[in-house]
C-alpha cells in the first residue's frame, strides 16, 4: 500500500540501490518513489495462503512463486511494483535476483486504500507485460476474487469468483476452493 510520495526524480538504478538498504519498501513509477505501509492481518494471511498453495503446486516444475518481497519490473512503463504474489516460469527471470520482468501471473490482495489503484492504473500498467496471462485481485474484506485473463485476441476479460466457487489459474493449472484462500480470515457460510 503506498502512502508517501517523493518529490524528486529518481533513476531506476538509484531506486534499486536505495531499496537494497532501505528499512521500508517503496514502489517506483516513472521516477517517483512511493513508501509502502504495512499490511493488515487479513491481507498477509490471504497472500500467505495463496503463496503456500501455489508453491506446493509448482514444486519441481521450474516455475517460481514469489510473495511480497520481490519486485515486478515493467520496463516499458519505467515501473517497479511489489505484487503480493507473483508467478514466473520464464528462463529470463533467473537473473537478476532483485526483480522479475516476465511473470505469467500476478496477484494483489486489495486493501481499502489501494483497491481503486490496483483495479485501475496498476492493472493498466501490468497489462503491458507481454508474458502476463493472469491478474488476480482478492478482496480482504469479503469473499470476492476478480480474475482477469488475456484472451486469444489479446483483450483482458474479467471473471469474478464468489463464495463456494473454485478459483482456477490456467497459466500454472492451479485450482483451489475460494474458501481455502480465506482460511483463518473470514467466516464462510
Amino acid at each position: 500500500m503506498t502512502v508517501n510520495k517523493s518529490d524528486i526524480y529518481v533513476s531506476p538504478e538509484d531506486y534499486l540501490e536505495g531499496e537494497k538498504i532501505s528499512p521500508i519498501k517503496h514502489e517506483y513509477r516513472q521516477g517517483e518513489i512511493y513508501a509502502m505501509a504495512g499490511a493488515s492481518d487479513a491481507h498477509t494471511t490471504i497472500a500467505g495462503n495463496l503463496f503456500a498453495l501455489l508453491r506446493n503446486h509448482v514444486r519441481g516444475s521450474g516455475c517460481r512463486v514469489y510473495i511480497a518481497e520481490m519486485k515486478a519490473r515493467i520496463e516499458q512503463a519505467n515501473i517497479f511494483y511489489y505484487p503480493d504474489v507473483m508467478v514466473t516460469y520464464d528462463e529470463r527471470d533467473k537473473t537478476p535476483d532483485d526483480f522479475k520482468c516476465y511473470p505469467c501471473s500476478i496477484v494483489e490482495v486489495l486493501s481499502p486504500m489501494t483497491a481503486a489503484f490496483d483495479r485501475g492504473e496498476k492493472l493498466a500498467d501490468y497489462r503491458t507485460l507481454e508474458t502476463l496471462q493472469k491478474y488476480v485481485l482478492i478482496n480482504q474484506e469479503r469473499v470476492s476474487v476478480e480474475y482477469f485473463r488475456r484472451n486469444a485476441e489479446g483483450r483482458w476479460v474479467p471473471y469474478p469468483y464468489g463464495g463456494g466457487e473454485e478459483v482456477h489459474l490456467a497459466s500454472v493449472d492451479f485450482r483451489c476452493a475460494i474458501a481455502t484462500l480465506y482460511e483463518d480470515v473470514l467466516a464462510l457460510s
